[in-house]
């Protein structure tokens, strides 16, 4: 399939009265949902991808009963399809009539003590969390590019500020993306397009299973989603969510090194 022709009509025509059209990379998440479901009461166009079809078409159900004028499904592995993502792009882009929101929120939290012998376990960390989410965000750029508009987000980590001992694998893949998108939001700059890393902390799903999740700096899907469909809205090359790890992350950053390593974080 050509990817490098015009770009259609359909493409370049202003969002269906309708609502947008929206493509979620990474569906079955909590925190997809949860921002899906804001989507969905606006009369959004979606389309949902996640590797579990099953499960999407629960979800896809679910959100047209809460108002999505349409609702389409792709069930793929979004990190091993990563190299054919303007394929796949391309696809979608007739599907649903184009792209104006694109949001990537799948991810692989690993396990460190695992990636420290095991070389496949480290390599799936980097390639989920970094390589493959690269190369969907320069596909879905490339297509903005050509249509001078549309907002990509992608769901990055607080883990990615500062190396640490408990997650350093994890750590430097979300940090590697956080400015990957950064740096695609910079050359985003003279279109009308843009591009925002999310940078979460801790958030209550499935993936922090396993986790104490007492405290106060927890939140819930529904707490981060508003943030998330806001960040897309209005841009800008990095969120913090909720707010106050901005605040949190910037204490962390500066310990100096000689105290740090004294540390179990």
């Amino acid at each position: 399939m050509n990817t490098e022709t015009e770009t259609s009509a359909s493409e370049r025509a202003p969002p269906a009265s309708n609502g947008r059209r929206v493509v979620i990379l990474g569906a079955l998440s909590a925190i997809a949902v949860a921002t899906a479901r804001i989507y969905a009461g606006e009369g959004a166009r979606l389309l949902l991808v996640a590797r579990n079809g099953e499960r999407l078409d629960r979800i896809a159900a679910d959100l047209r009963a809460r108002g999505a004028a349409s609702v389409d499904t792709a069930a793929i592995d979004l990190a091993s399809e990563a190299a054919n993502a303007r394929q796949h792009l391309s696809g979608w882009v007739k599907t649903i009539g184009g792209i104006d929101h694109a949001l990537l929120f799948y991810g692989y939290l690993g396990d460190q003590s695992a990636a420290q012998t095991d070389p496949e376990e480290l390599s799936r960390i980097l390639a989920v969390n970094f390589t493959s989410a690269a190369q969907w965000s320069e596909a879905i750029a490339a297509h903005y590019r050509k249509q001078d508009r549309g907002a990509l987000v992608v769901i990055s980590s607080v883990a990615g500020d500062r190396g640490r001992q408990s997650n350093y694998a994890y750590g430097a893949a979300k940090g590697g993306i956080s400015l990957f998108i950064q740096g695609l939001a910079h050359s985003l700059a003279p279109t009308g397009a843009h591009a925002t890393a999310i940078k979460l902390g801790f958030v209550d799903t499935p993936m922090t299973d396993g986790m104490d999740k007492s405290g106060p700096l927890w939140a819930t899907p529904a707490q981060v989603a508003p943030m998330i469909h806001k960040a897309a809205e209005k841009g800008g090359p990095f969120h913090y969510g909720p707010w106050f790890w901005r605040w949190i992350m910037l204490i962390i950053r500066s310990v100096p090194a000689f105290i740090m390593h004294r540390t179990k974080l």
